[in-house]
C-alpha cells in the first residue's frame, strides 16, 4: 500500500478543493455550436479497452455527422488500476468539464469512479459486468450499461448436466468483486442440476508461481471438469501453463465464461493452440442477422486495424457493441437535454432503442439480464459455433429457425475435447497418488452369506466373503478403469459404519447395508442390489388337527352334489327297469321311495339282487365302474390328507401380535428396530435382537418370540434353512434394499451404478444369488404341502359316460313299452298305465309283458287281454 499512498493523498486533495464546472451547463443552454465534452475511462492496454475506445469514438462521430451539436470524447486510461481510474474521473470532471463518463470496465474501478461522479452529480455509465443492488442506492448517478450475465451460470450448469458431470472445480480471480456475484449464482445453478463445486481455486492477479502451484494440486486431484472465470490476461497465463503441465489432454474438461469467451475472436495462433478443446459460453448479440451491425462491422475493422496494427484480428466483439450502445445513449441524452431541459441522468435512463448488443432500456438504472448465450468449441485455428442456450428454452442449434429445443447439449453432435478426442470425458479419473480405496465391511452380519469376515487364527490377516463382496468385485471388473481397493473389518452398528464414510475413515462400505433415509446425511448409496422389503416370519402348526369335517375335504361341494345326483338317477333307472321282476321293489309309494334311495347308494358297494334285464345290467356295469373309481380316489385323497402334514401360520398377522403383546425379534444392529417402533408401533419392551439364524429358530420354536422380522434377502435364506418349521405371513413392508455406500457427491457413484447394472444384466448377480441359496434349499421347498380337494372337472368324462348310459337304457325301455302298447292304447292310456304301476302291485303281468320283450323272457299272448282289462 505504500506505493499508493501518494495517490491516495492526491485524490484527497482533489476531493477537498474541487472547482465547480458551471460554465459547461450555461454553454449547452446557450445554443448551437457549443462543444459538449463526454468522458471515458478505459484500459487501453487490453483488447477490451481497445475495442471500447474505437466503438465509442465511432458512436460520437456518427452522432456529430447527423447533428449540429458538437461532442468531444475525452478518453483517460486506467491500466485496470482503481486508483488511477478515480484520478482520471476527477480530472475529467474538474479539468475537462465532462457531462458524463463512460466506463470503466471492472467493478473495482467503477466503485471509486461512481463515488466521484455521484459527488459531482455526473452520470457514470459503467461497463462492469456485475453491479450489486445496493450500489445505485449508495451512488445514485451510477448506471450499468452492460447486460447482467448472471444467467450464463445457468448455461454453464446446463452443459455440466448434459454430460452428467457431478463434481466441478472453479478457478476464479481473487479480489474480483464480480466473483462475489458470479460464484453464488454458479453454485445454485449446479445444485439445481445435481452437481456441486468440489473446490474453489482463487488466483491472484499476478504471480506465475502461485498459478503453477494451484495447477499442480488440480493435476493430483481426481476431478477433471474445470470452470474458468478469470480476466483475459490471467486466463491466457492459465492455459499456457496448463498446456505445459499436460493438463490440456484427454480426460480433462475446460469451460470458460464470458470474460474470456467473448474475446476468443481476438486470440492469436499461440493462444488458440493452448486452448484446444475448450468449451466456452459467450454473450449472444445479433451479428450476421443485423444490417446495422454489418455496417458497423465494416467500419470498425478498417479503423481498428489502422489504430492497432499489432492486433492480428480486427473483428468487433460484444464489448465493442456494448460500448457503442452506451455512447449512443449518452449523446442522445445530451441532445434531449437541450430540448426538454431534464437532467442528463434522467434522459439516459429514459433511453429506449435497439442497439448493436440488444435492447437498450434501463430498469432500476440497469440493463436487463442477458438471457441468451452462444456455446462455442475451440478447435483448429479458431472456434466452432455449437449452438445456443436461452433461459427457459434450453439448447438449440440455430436462432429464429424451426429447430426443436433440448435440455441436453449432446444433441449438438460431437464435441472436440482436449487431447483431440471426440468421446465425452468422464469428468474425473483415479487420483495420481494411486491410494487404494478403504472399504469398510461389517463383521457382525447375522447372515454370513452376504458379508462374512474371518480372522486368520495364525495372524492378523482377515478374509472377506459373501455375495456382497463377490458382487462388489464383479462390479469393479465392469468399470472402464482400474480402481485399487482394500477391505477393512468394522465391528459396530451399521449406522456407525456408514458414519465412518462421513468422517473419512472409509471411502466406501460394502456389505448387507440397508438403504434408509437417515443414513443419507452421511453417505449416498448405489442402486439396491437385493430385493427390497421386510417380511414377518412365524412358526407353522397343523392345519387339520381339530377339524371334525375333515372327511369331506377330499371332494369339493359340487363334487359331492354331483355324486348324490348321479347315484339317485342311476338307482331310479335300475329300479324302474327291474321292479317288474323283484317284488321287493314294489309296494306302497313310501316303501318304493325308500327302496329307490337304498338301491341308489348300496349299489356303490354291491348289488345283492340278480338283474333280469340287459338294460339294467348295462346301466349297472357302467355305474359300478364309476363308483369304483370315485371310491378309490376318495380313499387315496383322504389318506394323503391324513398322512401329509398340512400346515398353517401360528400367527395371522401384525395386528394379532400387537393385540396379544407378543415379543418379536430382529437382526442386531439393523434399522429394523426403528421401523418396528415407529411404523408398526411395537413397544420397545417387546422387541429382542438376535445375531444368527440359529438364534432366531431356537427362539421361535421355544416361543420366546412369536415372530421375527427379517429383510427379504435374509428371509429367503432363513426359510431355505427352516422351510418345514416356519413361514412368512402378511404383506412385505416396503423398505430399502441393500446397497454399497459412498461419500456424498462421490464421482464414483454413477460409474459404479452403471457397472452394477451390467453385472445384473449379464446374469452374474442371479448366478451369485442362486449359488448362495442352493445349499440352503429344502427338498420339499418346491411344494406347499397341500392336497387339493377334487372337483367335478376331474371326473366329468366318467359322469357323462355313466349318466349317458343310464339315459340310453331309460329311453330304450320307454320306447319298447310305447311300441308294445301302440296296438291297444293311446299314449294317454299308456301314461296312465305307467302311473298306476307305482301303486298297483297286481299289474305284474303288464310289467312282465313289457319286460318279456327282452330275449331272456318268452312272450305270452295271454298277457295282452289282462293288460287291456286292467287299463
Amino acid at each position: 500500500m505504500n506505493q499508493f499512498a501518494p495517490l491516495f493523498y492526491f485524490v484527497t486533495i482533489l476531493l477537498a478543493f474541487r472547482p465547480i464546472a458551471a460554465n459547461t451547463v450555461r454553454n449547452i443552454e446557450a445554443g448551437m455550436g457549443v462543444v459538449v465534452n463526454v468522458g471515458a475511462i478505459i484500459d487501453n492496454s487490453s483488447r477490451i479497452g481497445k475495442e471500447q475506445r474505437v466503438a465509442m469514438e465511432m458512436a460520437v462521430e456518427d452522432f456529430c455527422a447527423n447533428n449540429s451539436q458538437r461532442l468531444v470524447l475525452q478518453i483517460k486510461h486506467s491500466r485496470r488500476d482503481p486508483m488511477q481510474a478515480a484520478l482520471a474521473a476527477r480530472d475529467l470532471i474538474n479539468m475537462q468539464e465532462v457531462q458524463a463518463i463512460l466506463g470503466p470496465h471492472t467493478w473495482e474501478e467503477t466503485s471509486l469512479v461512481a463515488a466521484v461522479g455521484s459527488e459531482n452529480h455526473i452520470p457514470i455509465v459503467s461497463f462492469a459486468e456485475a453491479t450489486p443492488n445496493w450500489a445505485t442506492e449508495l451512488w445514485p448517478f451510477l448506471v450499468q450499461a452492460s447486460h447482467n450475465e448472471l444467467k450464463q451460470m445457468e448455461a454453464v450448469a446446463a452443459i455440466v448436466k448434459s454430460f452428467e458431470w457431478y463434481q466441478v472445480t472453479v478457478i476464479y480471480q481473487d479480489r474480483d468483486y464480480s466473483s462475489n456475484e458470479i460464484l453464488p449464482g454458479l453454485s445454485r445453478a449446479l445444485r439445481q442440476v445435481g452437481s456441486e463445486i468440489s473446490q474453489l481455486v482463487a488466483l491472484p492477479p499476478f504471480g506465475s508461481s502461485s498459478l503453477v502451484r494451484e495447477l499442480e494440486k488440480l493435476r493430483q486431484d481426481q476431478y477433471r471438469v474445470v470452470i474458468v472465470h478469470l480476466s483475459l490476461p490471467l486466463a491466457l497465463q492459465l492455459f499456457e501453463k496448463a498446456k505445459e503441465m499436460k493438463m490440456m489432454e484427454k480426460d480433462y474438461v475446460w469451460i470458460t465464461t464470458d470474460p474470456i469467451t467473448s474475446l476468443v475472436h481476438s486470440f492469436n495462433a499461440s493462444t488458440i493452440s493452448a486452448m484446444q478443446g475448450v468449451i466456452g459460453v459467450k454473450s449472444f448479440f445479433p451479428e450476421s442477422e443485423s444490417p446495422q451491425f454489418q455496417g458497423f462491422h465494416r467500419r470498425f475493422r478498417k479503423r481498428f486495424s489502422s489504430e492497432y496494427p499489432e492486433e492480428e484480428n480486427n473483428d468487433p466483439g460484444v464489448f465493442a457493441a456494448q460500448a457503442y450502445d452506451a455512447a449512443r445513449a449518452v449523446v442522445l441524452a445530451v441532445t434531449q437535454r437541450k430540448h426538454n431541459g431534464r437532467p442528463l441522468l434522467e434522459n439516459i435512463l429514459r433511453s429506449d432503442f435497439h442497439g448493436l448488443s440488444g435492447k437498450i432500456q434501463f430498469t432500476d438504472q440497469k440493463l436487463p439480464l442477458q438471457k441468451m448465450f452462444q456455446i462455442i468449441n475451440v478447435i483448429g485455428k479458431s472456434y466452432r459455433e455449437l449452438g445456443y442456450w436461452s433461459d427457459g428454452l434450453g439448447f438449440t442449434q440455430t436462432i429464429g429457425g424451426n429447430d426443436t429445443t433440448s435440455s441436453s447439449m449432446k444433441d449438438f453432435g460431437s464435441v472436440f475435447w482436449p487431447g483431440g478426442t471426440f468421446y465425452t470425458p468422464k469428468g474425473w479419473t483415479v487420483s495420481t497418488s494411486s491410494k487404494p480405496l478403504r472399504i469398510g465391511v461389517p463383521t457382525g452380519a447375522a447372515f454370513k452369506q452376504y458379508a462374512n469376515v474371518e480372522k486368520d487364527p495364525l495372524g492378523n490377516n482377515f478374509s472377506f466373503g459373501g455375495i456382497a463382496i463377490d458382487l462388489f468385485e464383479e462390479t469393479l471388473i465392469k468399470l472402464p478403469y482400474h480402481l485399487p481397493y482394500e477391505f477393512f473389518p468394522f465391528n459396530g452398528t451399521y449406522d456407525s459404519l456408514v458414519q465412518q464414510i462421513h468422517s473419512s475413515k472409509f471411502d466406501a462400505v460394502v456389505g448387507d447395508v440397508a438403504i434408509v433415509s437417515q443414513r443419507y446425511q452421511y453417505a449416498e448409496f448405489t442402486n439396491p442390489y437385493s430385493e427390497a422389503g421386510l417380511m414377518m416370519i412365524v412358526p407353522v402348526r397343523s392345519k387339520f388337527c381339530s377339524k371334525a369335517w375333515l372327511f369331506m375335504n377330499p371332494f369339493t361341494r359340487a363334487m359331492w352334489a354331483l355324486i348324490v345326483a348321479i347315484n339317485v338317477y342311476n338307482g331310479f333307472v335300475v329300479w324302474l327297469i327291474e321292479r317288474n321282476y323283484c317284488p321287493e321293489l314294489r309296494g306302497s309309494l313310501p316303501n318304493q321311495i325308500g327302496t329307490l334311495i337304498w338301491l341308489s347308494f348300496t349299489t356303490l358297494c354291491s348289488l345283492h339282487e340278480k338283474l333280469h334285464s340287459n338294460l339294467s345290467r348295462m346301466t349297472m356295469v357302467v355305474w359300478l365302474f364309476v363308483a369304483l373309481v370315485i371310491t378309490q380316489t376318495y380313499t387315496a385323497n383322504l389318506t394323503s390328507m391324513l398322512t401329509v402334514q398340512q400346515l398353517e401360520p401360528a400367527v395371522a398377522g401384525v395386528d394379532a401380535l400387537l393385540q396379544s403383546n407378543a415379543v418379536v425379534g430382529y437382526c442386531k444392529g439393523s434399522f429394523v428396530s426403528m421401523y418396528l417402533k415407529k411404523v408398526l408401533k411395537f413397544s420397545p419392551d417387546h422387541i429382542q435382537e438376535f445375531s444368527s439364524p440359529e438364534e432366531y429358530a431356537k427362539a421361535l420354536k421355544s416361543k420366546a418370540i412369536a415372530a421375527a422380522f427379517l429383510e427379504v434377502p435374509f428371509a429367503k435364506i432363513f426359510l431355505g434353512q427352516y422351510c418345514k418349521d416356519f413361514v412368512s405371513v402378511g404383506p412385505t413392508f416396503k423398505v430399502g434394499g441393500f446397497g454399497f455406500a459412498f461419500p456424498r457427491g462421490s464421482p464414483l457413484l454413477p460409474s459404479v451404478n452403471e457397472a452394477m447394472l451390467k453385472v445384473a444384466e449379464s446374469g452374474k448377480l442371479r448366478e451369485l444369488e442362486n449359488d448362495m441359496l442352493a445349499s440352503q434349499k429344502c427338498l420339499d421347498a418346491e411344494t406347499d404341502g397341500r392336497t387339493p380337494s377334487l372337483s367335478p372337472s376331474s371326473f366329468w368324462v366318467l359322469f357323462t359316460f355313466s349318466g349317458g348310459t343310464s339315459t340310453i337304457a331309460l329311453l330304450v325301455y320307454i320306447f319298447r313299452i310305447h311300441k308294445s302298447m301302440l296296438k291297444h292304447k293311446t299314449i294317454w292310456n299308456l301314461m296312465l298305465a305307467v302311473i298306476n304301476q307305482w301303486g298297483n302291485p297286481s299289474m305284474q303281468r303288464f310289467s312282465r309283458r313289457d319286460s318279456d320283450i327282452s330275449p331272456e323272457t318268452p312272450t305270452h299272448s295271454a298277457n295282452v287281454p289282462n293288460l287291456q282289462a286292467q287299463v
